[in-house]
């Protein structure tokens, strides 16, 4: 195997910590994993303990990193970096933050380097998470799916059934740790799809409550309540003022509160309709990534 990241020598001791994973580069509907990240890097205590080989992981032509021209000669450059921050919560609880862009490359030997380091620092639990788009209204209250490595930490179950989607090194992690006997959970929060390209805050303060409860963490969340509540009273005014919009927004009203009729159901669709096919989410979900490529997906 490869050496792909270097790990500081001068760690403290840290007790089966829990390792949140959020990557850029695979589908992020309302930037739900951006937002969690940057909730938590901006409240709370944290310092890099790992960085990746981003040389070998990743291709810099297929999404160039910004440089800075000034004047008459280059001034900056922002280097990517696939890094492991180790964070303090609240009540002062370590864990580690996995952030970066995601391996365009070896992800195979990705996999296997982050499974040795979870192995080193004696990781507990390993968390996933991000936004998918769904035909779902933000006038409801926010839902997700769960899947893991073991039944028993699931908590949401999902309404999909076999499907083949994308891959990315986040599902191939969850994977491969779960083959090697480690816990691993992840969240896919929905976001109403006509809001998938904007942020929206209101997913990811379901994401990071999801988070706090499958770990136990204290992690601050007001200042993202404050951002969703915001977001959520711009996102009326505009439905208001578009009658197309306002019947796409009542249609899915209609289908989501014809389900949650009944409280035990945990699909978002309603029974008496047809659950789309494997093609269909799998060409759905490609057209959003193809949509965050800026690619021409076709309609």
């Amino acid at each position: 195997m490869r050496n792909l990241y270097e790990l500081e020598s001068d760690l403290p001791e840290l007790t089966r910590p829990v390792l949140l994973h959020s990557l850029d580069g695979f589908m992020d509907a309302g930037s739900v994993g951006q937002l969690v990240r940057e909730q938590i890097l901006e409240n709370l205590e944290h310092r890099v303990i790992a960085r990746f080989d981003v040389d070998e992981l990743i291709d810099y032509r297929a999404r160039r990193p910004v440089m800075t021209y000034d004047e008459d000669r280059w001034a900056t450059y922002d280097a990517p970096e696939l890094v492991v921050h180790l964070v303090h919560d609240e009540a002062g609880s370590p864990f580690l933050l996995f952030t970066g862009p995601e391996p365009d490359r070896l992800w195979e030997g990705f996999t296997t380097a982050v499974r040795s380091l979870i192995e080193r620092l004696g990781v507990s639990l390993t968390v996933g998470f991000h936004g998918v788009p769904m035909g779902v209204p933000h006038t409801r209250p926010v839902g997700l799916s769960s899947h893991a490595t073991r039944p028993e930490l699931i908590t949401k179950s999902s309404w999909f059934g076999t499907v083949k989607v994308p891959g990315s090194a986040a599902a191939l992690l969850e994977l491969r740790l779960g083959e090697a006997g480690h816990d691993a959970l992840g969240f896919a929060v929905h976001v109403p799809h006509y809001l998938a390209q904007s942020e929206y805050p209101a997913a990811a303060v379901a994401a990071l409550d999801a988070v706090m409860t499958a770990t136990g963490l204290v992690i601050p969340s007001d200042q993202l309540r404050e951002a969703a509540s915001k977001a959520d009273a711009e996102i009326a005014q505009q439905v208001a003022g578009s009658d197309e919009v306002e019947k796409v927004v009542r249609a899915l009203e209609q289908q989501y509160d014809a389900f949650a009729g009944g409280e035990g159901r945990e699909s978002l669709l309603a029974q008496e309709q047809e659950m789309p096919t494997a093609e269909e989410l799998g060409a759905e979900f490609e057209r959003f990534l193809a949509e965050q490529d800026g690619s021409d997906p076709q309609p």
